[in-house]
């Protein structure tokens, strides 16, 4: 079981860090990197294209609805917040150690 750092529970949501790799050749969510969840897009990152594609990403893959999750700071950076309203961080803990365990 991967412990992600990053993952910390505020008042009303979860706040997860991200280490974004835009312009790969696929959508995938990679690993860990620094305690972060490292998340590959396919979009480069012009126009939050890219936060775009990781919001969606994270949302397929967790099974979560797109309005639960926002990047929250860190929009032109590689090392981004996502907020994710609607679920524990036990739970999301456990979703993202289930996707690393079976990929």
């Amino acid at each position: 079981m991967t412990e992600l750092s990053s993952l910390r529970e505020v008042r009303d949501a979860i706040l997860l860090g991200i280490h974004a790799q835009p312009g790969a050749r696929r959508n995938a969510i990679v690993g860990i990197h620094d305690g972060r969840l490292k998340v590959s897009v396919v979009p480069a990152p012009e126009n939050g294209k890219a936060n775009l594609a990781i919001v969606q990403l994270l949302s397929a893959q967790f099974g979560l609805s797109r309005s639960q999750i926002a990047v929250q700071s860190g929009a032109s950076s590689k090392k981004k917040v996502c907020r994710i309203a609607g679920i524990s961080s036990d739970e999301l803990q456990r979703r993202i150690n289930e996707y690393l365990d079976s990929h």
